[in-house]
């Protein structure tokens, strides 16, 4: 895995950044559902990950997938909250 994080972290960054954009441009959910889907979605790429189902080159995606999903979502977390803090003053 630690090879995956040296070879993806110009990718975790562009999720983590993009993250960043889409939260605050979308802002607090209405409904909690689809962060709850997300998060389940983000614990079965790494449960498939980490069980190695999936063989080869899908594999590798489905690996990146699942490194790359959490820093987009955090970034989507982080994003929506300075936006939440911005509007508030």
């Amino acid at each position: 895995m630690m090879l995956l994080l040296a070879g993806f972290w110009p990718g975790l960054t562009g999720a983590g950044a993009l993250g960043l954009v889409v939260g605050a441009l979308a802002g607090w959910p209405d409904r909690y559902t689809v962060p709850l889907g997300l998060f389940v979605a983000a614990g079965l790429l790494a449960a498939a990950a980490l069980a190695a189902i999936v063989p080869g080159v899908a594999g590798l995606w489905l690996e990146g997938a699942a490194l790359i999903l959490p820093p987009y979502i955090a970034g989507c977390a982080l994003g929506a909250l300075g936006r939440h803090l911005v509007a508030r003053r």
